[in-house]
């Protein structure tokens, strides 16, 4: 078989979301790469029942709770997610409906600087393609929980880390007062 077709068809079949309104794919995050440096792979860090620890805001809870949940290409529920379905997923428990692609997501809300970026955030990264193709939620404290790569699940990584730092090209704030409030 050609390699040009079999390179063409391995990017379509990598995509962070599946296939939307628009029919175009938007790519995961490197699909096939081993782990950026630092990173672990995470094993489920929940049992089923536990949530965590109290006190945080309900967003930030909520996505959280979901960590190890395995990466699934168009996933945006429990069974699996992928990192726009992650992000969709998590708003939507609070009433704030999100695009379903990255790229859509990236013109949601309002820009803000790096320097910025609080616990509830939207941030955004170039991985396989130019732009905004990976998506996550900060946290605070320079971490942000993520669905990455076909091989991951969902887990919480530094901003600041050498590969995310990288690829960082912006984040936006979705301006919504039940958002950050805790329950």
């Amino acid at each position: 078989m050609n390699v040009a077709v079999v390179l063409f068809a391995a990017i379509l079949a990598g995509a962070c979301a599946t296939r939307g309104s628009s029919g175009r794919a938007v790519p995961r995050p490197f699909p096939g790469a081993a782990l950026p440096p630092g990173a672990t792979e995470r094993a489920p860090e929940r049992a089923e029942g536990t949530a965590p620890p109290p006190g945080l805001p309900a967003l930030i809870s909520t996505a959280l709770s979901v960590r190890g949940i395995p990466y699934r290409n168009g996933g945006s529920d429990p069974s699996g997610f992928d990192c726009s379905g992650f992000v969709q997923y998590v708003y939507a428990m609070f009433g704030t409906g999100l695009p379903r692609e990255v790229h859509s997501q990236y013109r949601v809300g309002r820009e803000i600087d790096r320097k910025e970026v609080k616990a509830g955030d939207l941030v955004f990264f170039e991985t396989i393609s130019r732009g905004a193709s990976h998506v996550g939620l900060a946290i605070g404290a320079d971490e942000f929980v993520h669905a990455p790569s076909s091989r991951g699940v969902v887990r919480v990584e530094k901003l600041t880390g050498s590969y995310w730092a990288s690829r960082f090209v912006g984040a936006r704030r979705v301006e919504e007062p039940n958002l950050r409030s805790s329950k």
